[in-house]
């Protein structure tokens, strides 16, 4: 394992580290108390959708940190690369405290807070997701190293159901709650938060895909046919998890949303992610969102701004393993 950037051998891991550092921003930027007056405007449905929101945003952040410390950290060992996932560390940590704060801004009650925080507990469709996600992140619990092929196969199995399953699928659906709010012209700050957290997923989505593509670059027989069934078994468990969640935000009559279109959307981006992995997509569903307006959802770094959250920090090298993988 090398413990120095020189000589790189895998120089775009550094560039998408260098392109991070651009894309730096902070909670104070985000105005929620514009909020404050749509809260009071929504109907009795649209009040239970934002609480189940707010109480699955509370802790997705940090259960995807968890993973990013306990298994890719300790298996991706290539310099490059882990400057690439301190950063997103530090990332997950902003989006916690911007969830924190939209917590303290939207749910004064304190007991109401401390049960958005128990979510994954007691509120049996977050409980489903945060197993799905604790379920994916024991798997890798007895790997100290990655001595075998399979110990290869269980650790890009991870990191295919992290980068496509929960940011690719589980955030990619709560940020369309949000998005639908701000086409009723409601939640705009809470939307422009989001456009960051939208950004910075996108890029931790983007770099986990980069790592797969490369593993597979060096260990071709990686991904074989047992691999692929695995990702599909996977990807629609997922997508069956989130369709339970939206069946609790939606399930009360949303004027304008529809649990069927929701699943016709989740179903839509799971296919996106099977195809970004070479894999057939498993639905063929058209995204029936026309407020997301998905062209490709594979490249949406931009497209939500409403402010110019697309602003770079100014700023004055491919992820791979090393040799021991």
């Amino acid at each position: 394992m090398s413990l120095t950037l020189r000589p790189m051998r895998y120089p775009h891991f550094y560039d998408r580290f260098r392109d991070a550092i651009k894309n730096t921003w902070t909670v104070e930027e985000v105005d929620l108390h514009s909020d404050l007056a749509d809260l009071h405007r929504l109907s009795p449905a649209e009040q239970h959708l934002v609480k189940r929101l707010v109480a699955f945003f509370a802790t997705g952040d940090t259960i995807v940190a968890n993973n990013l410390v306990l298994n890719l950290y300790e298996h991706v060992n290539a310099p490059e690369a882990r400057l690439y996932l301190s950063r997103q560390l530090f990332e997950e940590a902003v989006h916690v405290q911007f969830y924190l704060t939209l917590l303290d801004t939207y749910v004064p009650d304190e007991r109401e807070r401390h049960e958005a925080f128990a979510a994954v507990e007691n509120i049996p469709s977050i409980k489903a997701k945060a197993d799905f996600c604790f379920r994916w992140i024991d798997s890798l619990a007895d790997l100290r190293t990655l001595e075998t092929r399979e110990d290869r196969k269980s650790f890009l199995l991870n990191l295919v159901c992290f980068a496509a399953c929960i940011e690719g699928l589980f955030f990619y659906g709560a940020f369309a709650y949000v998005y639908f709010l701000r086409s009723r012209g409601l939640l705009n700050g809470l939307a422009s938060g989001t456009n960051w957290v939208f950004r910075d997923e996108s890029m931790h989505m983007a770099f986990a895909f980069d790592v797969l593509d490369t593993a597979r670059e060096e260990e071709p027989d990686l991904v074989d046919e047992q691999f692929e069934d695995d990702v599909r078994r996977m990807v629609a468990e997922a997508v069956e998890a989130e369709a339970q969640f939206a069946q609790d935000l939606l399930g009360g009559g949303v004027a304008g949303l529809s649990t069927a279109d929701m699943r016709a959307y989740l179903e839509h981006v799971a296919d996106r992610r099977l195809e970004r992995l070479g894999i057939a997509p498993l639905y063929g569903s058209a995204n029936r969102l026309a407020f997301m307006e998905l062209q490709d959802v594979q490249e949406l770094s931009n497209f939500f701004e409403r402010r110019v959250s697309a602003y770079q920090v100014g700023v004055g090298g491919r992820v791979s393993f090393d040799d021991d993988f």
